[in-house]
């Protein structure tokens, strides 16, 4: 049968029929929660500049690469390295030609930090990445200029509009198991820039960060010149980090770079590069300004990616976008692979931490498999991942080696998602910012887990659909605690808890203008909750990228 008519596998797939798979009805369930975030939802970069460095040497034991100016890349499980890069390793140097060069010294040190801190303010001064220009002329004269970075290593490209960032986690993880040394870029970051950048599943560290964007500066200056002067804009913020991620991964260099458009896919800055693999998640509402009102406009924007001569990796989609995706293909000579044909989930089951699956890949049946997510849209990510391993190692017709396929799956993290970052009440932060985001979240709420009652701070972005949001997670909620991140586009808390008590009545919601503030009040009702019902109460942040991270700061969550 024809994806686009349901999702049934042929017969001709090893127990096809016990595939646990949701019918049209329920696509939506198959979407991530990830998505480009716009301007505001990166953190500022503004700042006493003390306060950053503290901040940075708190963050040690992260590991990471050390940059190769200074000494070879260490051993991705040593733990002698602080993963902000080998001017801050303490360790002494060993008397071989292969041993790192000592630290810096203080000053040195200093003024490094000082360096990135300024490379922070000088990216987030450009266009936010929120706005889009239908055109890869600039990132095209970049690339020129550079020598082309992104066709230096080979490319598994992903767009969608949910799953995107945990599907590329996943395929990363995947690799690294399998012995490549890989890259990974996506959007947004939760708490710092570097972590859009990684290399062998760590953030680019700072040293490195620092030489590649140095490296790469006087080509961007070129080309904001040359677009000024034919009355353009200059590079936008994601476009510099787009060239700064290609330029790291030739640099390293790495085996293969997983690559997360920000917004779209045909026009999208990633997309000056031609992915041997092309991943399209599921499809639905986001960025319509930009983008169109229609499953078949955004389809077609983000089908952009799919290039002559590559697989294309679908994910289950409305019978809208799977006509867009599917013509794509066969215009341009792509094989494909799909969601519920070639490969699908055969069975999960919730477990402790995640849930155990069996999946199907176009080549191969992988039992027993531990996922550390939860919810069926992050099993289903977790088959559209190992269908696109399977298509970039073999073509999609040899099996890979169970074990290390376990292995790679289970190492995987996804920040921000579905994430429990306390107990006693149990607080979880997820980035859903769209209805299709929400409903997954709110099925996954009651797949994994056993809430008497869940309280819910919420806040929302003005351009996204709060309304959609809110009624995709009345269902779960008791009661809702309306409230607004830093960003400068969140929503007025009392129009967002107009809304919300359309949806919800008067006596479910209350405001608290302030995050901290919310979170108190959310765990203090919690609290009270579970005292009513004999525990089993929780906490729920959500509403967007910026508004998870922020929870996770304030609750002592600062790495991703």
């Amino acid at each position: 049968m024809d994806p686009r008519d349901g999702r049934d596998v042929p017969d001709d797939l090893d127990d096809a029929a016990d595939l646990d798979e949701p019918g049209d009805d329920d696509v939506s369930n198959l979407a991530d929660l990830d998505d480009v975030g716009d301007a505001d939802d990166r953190p500022s970069s503004e700042g006493v500049l003390d306060d950053r460095i503290e901040d940075l040497f708190d963050d040690r034991g992260a590991g990471g690469p050390v940059d190769v100016l200074r000494g070879p890349m260490p051993d991705r499980d040593d733990d002698e390295h602080s993963g902000l890069g080998a001017a801050f390793d303490e360790d002494e140097p060993a008397d071989d030609d292969d041993a790192p060069l000592p630290p810096l010294d203080e000053q040195a040190a200093d003024d490094l930090l000082t360096r990135y801190l300024e490379i922070e303010k000088t990216l987030t001064a450009r266009w936010p990445e929120g706005k889009l220009e239908p055109s890869l002329d600039r990132v095209l004269a970049v690339v020129d200029l550079l020598g082309d970075p992104q066709r230096a290593v080979p490319v598994i490209h992903v767009a969608g509009t949910n799953g995107k960032t945990s599907t590329a986690r996943m395929i990363e993880s995947l690799l690294r198991a399998l012995g490549l040394r890989t890259g990974l870029f996506t959007s947004p970051h939760l708490h710092t820039v570097r972590e859009r950048v990684r290399l062998d599943g760590e953030p680019i560290d700072i040293e490195r960060f620092v030489r590649v964007y140095d490296d790469i500066e006087p080509y961007l200056g070129m080309v904001d010149q040359r677009s000024a002067a034919d009355g353009g804009p200059a590079l936008s913020y994601f476009e510099a980090l787009t060239m700064l991620g290609f330029a790291a991964f030739a640099d390293a260099p790495v085996d293969v770079a997983v690559v997360e458009c920000g917004m779209g896919g045909a026009w999208d800055a990633t997309n000056v590069a031609d992915g041997s693999v092309a991943v399209v998640t599921p499809i639905s509402y986001d960025h319509t300004d930009y983008l169109g009102s229609t499953l078949t406009a955004i389809a077609g924007e983000k089908s952009g990616i799919i290039k002559d001569g590559a697989t294309a990796v679908l994910a289950a989609q409305e019978l809208e976008a799977a006509e867009v995706l599917l013509a794509r293909c066969a215009e341009v000579g792509a094989a494909i692979a799909r969601e519920g044909v070639e490969f699908g989930v055969v069975s999960r089951t919730p477990a402790v931490g995640g849930q155990l699956v069996a999946l199907q890949g176009p080549a191969g049946r992988y039992e027993d498999v531990f996922l550390p997510l939860f919810g069926a849209h992050q099993a289903a990510n977790a088959a559209v991942a190992l269908a696109a391993v399977e298509a970039f190692l073999g073509g999609g017709t040899a099996p890979l080696n169970d074990d290390l396929v376990r292995a790679g799956f289970a190492q995987v993290t996804s920040p921000g998602r579905l994430e429990i970052v306390r107990r006693s009440p149990t607080v979880i932060v997820d980035a859903a910012h769209n209805p299709h985001g929400a409903a997954a979240l709110a099925a996954a709420l009651t797949d994994g887990f056993e809430f008497t009652a869940l309280v819910g701070v919420i806040g929302v972005l003005s351009d996204k659909d709060a309304r959609g949001v809110l009624e995709a997670l009345e269902p779960v909620l008791a009661e809702v605690v309306v409230t607004r991140s830093s960003s400068a586009r969140a929503t007025d808390p009392d129009a967002l808890a107009a809304i919300a008590v359309e949806v919800l009545g008067a006596d479910r919601v209350r405001v608290e203008p302030r995050l901290p503030d919310a979170l108190d009040v959310a765990i203090e009702r919690a609290d009270e909750l579970a005292a009513d019902h004999g525990g089993g109460a929780g906490v729920l942040v959500t509403g967007s990228v910026v508004t998870a991270a922020e929870a996770r700061s304030l609750l002592g969550r600062a790495d991703a």
